[in-house]
């Protein structure tokens, strides 16, 4: 039995993310107390009939915070039962859940009429520190619709294989704020920018035309040799680990050029040698 813990900040995307799986025929449960998920996963495994392979349970702070004082101790009673588990930790900035809240007018859990929704905000961060330490996966939605965040789950959790460390390489713009769910950050904005040539300004880093300027730089070619040697080492050691999974983000300036550029080829080195590639451009659209 492989079961999905699914957690985060409200307003993050931890609803989506579990209609995703369900939709996927994942067993899910939603807003489980954290007091009741060894027993959950011990009544999974006692089941005299058909048990479900794939589950997902959704663990947030509408759970009382001293039940959260206790997550690391509900992890050992899983691994005491045998349980493989992943968790997977959904959040988003501040003045986008603010801005989400606002929308659609949903209360936030923790808001009443002395906390007032920055405040809660503030406040579910702090308690579910506990669970975003131990993660296996964080996604930061604050740049990702509906369909996006669909999307990630599908690919980086559903179907990943359990064997095998699910590697994400992701292009960003600085211009546009840096991702908090990357495990390794390569600042690529030193080298020649194409943005400066009207011809290529449109198109981005996957453009034949742009493909060729990098390719003519000396310096872009060497900062791929320098990226790609330096994970070629260090990749094994993470393997060797038993991680889960690894995120690699490349930036520039506005997210379109070189970020993207260098992510499609890293990419398709390292899917050559055999690795789970997943890919992802945050500001230049496109898988």
């Amino acid at each position: 039995m492989k079961l999905h813990i699914i957690s985060g900040l409200s307003g993050a995307g931890k609803s989506i993310a579990l209609q995703a799986l369900e939709d996927l025929d994942y067993y899910c449960v939603d807003n489980l107390p954290l007091a009741l998920l060894p027993e959950f996963a011990r009544q999974m495994l006692a089941g005299s009939g058909p048990r479900p392979e794939a589950i997902a349970v959704g663990i947030d702070a509408r759970t009382l915070s001293d039940d959260l004082d206790h997550f690391e101790d509900a992890l050992s009673a899983l691994r005491g039962l045998g349980v493989t588990y992943e968790i997977v930790y959904l959040e988003a900035g501040e003045e986008v859940l603010l801005q989400r809240f606002s929308e659609t007018r949903r209360k936030h859990p923790l808001t009443d009429s002395h906390t007032p929704l920055i405040d809660a905000i503030r406040q579910e961060r702090r308690l579910l520190e506990a669970v975003s330490a131990v993660a296996d996966l964080r996604l930061d939605t604050s740049h990702s619709t509906v369909h996006q965040l669909r999307d990630l789950i599908d690919r980086r959790v559903a179907r990943k294989e359990s064997s095998q460390m699910s590697i994400m390489f992701l292009s960003f713009g600085y211009k546009y704020g840096v991702p908090v769910d990357v495990d390794y950050l390569f600042d690529v904005r030193c080298l020649p920018n194409p943005h400066w040539d009207p011809r290529l300004r449109l198109h981005d880093g996957r453009h034949p035309a742009v493909i060729a300027f990098l390719e003519q730089q000396e310096d872009v070619g060497r900062m791929y040799e320098d990226i790609k040697s330096f994970l070629q080492h260090w990749l094994p050691r993470f393997a060797a680990e038993r991680r889960s999974y690894l995120t690699i983000g490349v930036g520039c300036t506005g997210g379109q050029h070189r970020s993207v550029y260098l992510v499609e080829r890293l990419a398709a080195h390292f899917r050559q040698c055999g690795e789970h590639i997943q890919l992802r451009h945050r500001d230049a659209g496109g898988a």
